[in-house]
């Protein structure tokens, strides 16, 4: 593990911001580092509010979307809300098609079979769309490099709306309108938005025509929050205000679907974390198992006792997938140990049946062990199918880009990816892939990094600073949970190791004279020999809040400790 200290900022800057907000520099360094340095972009960052949402006009072919849409209504066309399997994709499919036939009832959903059609648009929902006479397909974060789907739609007569946040390729389909930030031409401001965010954007449009204010659109947020933490984008912007007001309409006044899935969670307020850790990835298991349809059934349920017996449902399949990815971790991880592979830069490991659905949750608990980028091959149809995972600072997308000869299809981003090859290509990719990463990793990747915000003491650790932290949520890319590095603490003689396989830490420590504050290192049990005989060790930890039996107390979260 290595740590690394940001850089600190501009002194002159955060004493100017101390001054200006009536904060320590402390804190005036943690907002001069995540780029609030103005009095407005503090209030921003502090006091989000729904009038921060820009205007959804600004978005490149809005207005054909918004056309589009109001023309099918007025003749009674039938719509399609077409979305992928994942969180982003079911959530803004739930969110457009209820949104929709709150006032037209000629809507139906799509969700593709994840095995039997695969990513995004496929061609045999677009069959299913002409076979049901829909005219109008609305795609939602899928579609960008759609061409040949989007042109064998057109001679079927079915218009297509794409919402989506992928980079787009060289050449754009041709669809009635095509929203996307990212694209070259489209001057929004904010490029960042997921797929569920950029379906907010369109229904924000579409209510400016029934005098609809944000205020009428905010109880689908708690759908946009979801997609946000789920799909790891920047929580910066306008992703930070939807995020911070659909975390109040998750604890406020959540959907059916969302009070089904947490009626049996005992805190009083969920958090961002709690959206990524207990809401994404039930949802997520729909699509892994089973068919993202529970999903978006789940999402727009508007009868309790359904909710719940679709979140029954949902749970199994959630707890199968726990099972299958705890096995196939064994099995991968020993495939690696009997190719004697450990040393490599790659981790590429393939076996015919494993489950397609987890392979992704695999790749990322495999990094966990071997940390470099890292692919999981199954068999699917006649093809090997794979997910691709990377770690912090590499870009795995370019180095299957380079390995492509290859690769049947694939596509991704930076840090996740997913492609196709054939079978007897399968180890001539193996042995091009470690090639390409060892060629164009830096040494320095392929160890964890925790990098630290601030260095501060014990003694700093005051009601105010953990208050003025909570503002900081929600916490995600660009705007993470602070971590601090204290110097010179000792355990007052509490360690002691937790868990069923002693693999967690808990300490009491102290510094100098400070008051003694509690500390659980998750995954640290072998490090308790630092703490021995009270000799001074070097901690590197975020500020939490722990709730227990109805208390809540301050405790450190430790990242690290050395």
């Amino acid at each position: 593990m290595r740590w690394t200290i940001k850089a600190k900022p501009s002194e002159e800057k955060v004493k100017q911001l101390a001054a200006l907000l009536n904060i320590e520099e402390s804190i005036a360094t943690l907002l001069v580092q995540r780029g609030v340095e103005t009095f407005e972009q503090a209030r921003q960052f502090f006091r989000p509010t729904l009038a921060d949402l820009h205007n959804p006009y600004l978005m490149k072919d809005m207005d054909k979307a918004v056309k589009r849409i109001e023309s099918a209504i007025e003749n009674g066309e039938n719509i399609l809300v077409f979305g992928d399997y994942d969180v982003d994709g079911t959530t803004a499919v739930s969110l457009v098609s209820s949104y929709l036939k709150t006032y037209y009832p000629n809507v139906a959903t799509y969700i593709p079979d994840r095995y039997d059609e695969g990513y995004g648009v496929s061609f045999k929902g677009i069959d299913f769309a002409d076979d049901n006479g829909f005219s109008l397909i609305i795609a939602l974060d899928c579609g960008i490099k759609s061409i040949d789907h989007i042109a064998y739609a057109k001679e079927r007569n079915i218009d297509f709306i794409i919402c989506d946040h992928h980079r787009p390729g060289e050449f754009l389909p041709e669809a009635v309108a095509i929203l996307d930030p990212k694209r070259d031409d489209c001057s929004y401001p904010y490029d960042e938005l997921c797929g569920c965010g950029i379906g907010f954007k369109l229904i924000q449009a579409l209510g400016e025509n029934r005098n609809q204010t944000i205020e009428d659109l905010t109880s689908y947020l708690d759908l946009v929050a979801t997609a946000i933490a789920a799909d790891i984008v920047p929580m910066t912007g306008e992703n930070r205000v939807l995020a911070y007001f659909g975390l109040q309409v998750i604890n406020s006044n959540p959907r059916l679907g969302f009070k089904a899935l947490t009626h049996q969670i005992k805190k009083k307020t969920l958090d961002i974390t709690d959206v990524v850790f207990i809401i994404a990835p039930r949802i997520n298991a729909a699509g892994r198992i089973k068919h993202g349809n529970h999903a978006v059934e789940l999402l727009t349920e508007f009868d309790f006792e359904q909710a719940q017996q679709f979140a029954s449902e949902i749970e199994a399949y959630n707890s199968e997938r726990k099972e299958l990815d705890k096995q196939i971790t064994k099995e991968a991880l020993n495939q690696i140990i009997e190719n004697k592979e450990e040393k490599r830069f790659t981790s590429v490991v393939f076996q015919e049946d494993w489950h397609k659905g987890v392979i992704g949750i695999v790749a990322s608990r495999l990094i966990e062990t071997y940390y470099r980028p890292t692919l999981v091959f199954t068999k699917s149809g006649d093809k090997y199918a794979a997910s691709a995972r990377s770690v912090k600072g590499f870009d795995v997308y370019n180095a299957l880009e380079a390995c492509s000869e290859h690769l049947e299809q694939f596509g991704g981003h930076m840090y996740a990816a997913g492609m196709t090859l054939l079978e007897e290509n399968y180890l001539a990719f193996k042995n091009a892939f470690e090639k390409e990463v060892e060629r164009t990793i830096h040494p320095d990747m392929l160890i964890p990094e925790i990098t630290i915000d601030a260095e501060i003491n014990l003694s700093d650790i005051t009601p105010k600073l953990i208050r003025l932290l909570k503002q900081f949520e929600p916490f995600g890319p660009q705007n993470m949970t602070p971590v601090f590095l204290t110097k010179n603490v000792i355990d007052t003689g509490y360690a002691q190791k937790l868990g069923a396989d002693e693999e967690h830490l808990r300490l009491f420590v102290r510094q100098n004279n400070s008051e003694g504050i509690a500390a659980i290192g998750f995954g640290l049990g072998n490090k308790i020999e630092v703490t021995i005989n009270k000799n001074p060790f070097e901690a590197a930890y975020c500020i939490d809040e722990n709730e227990w039996n109805g208390k809540t107390s301050v405790q450190l979260r430790l990242k690290d400790i050395k």
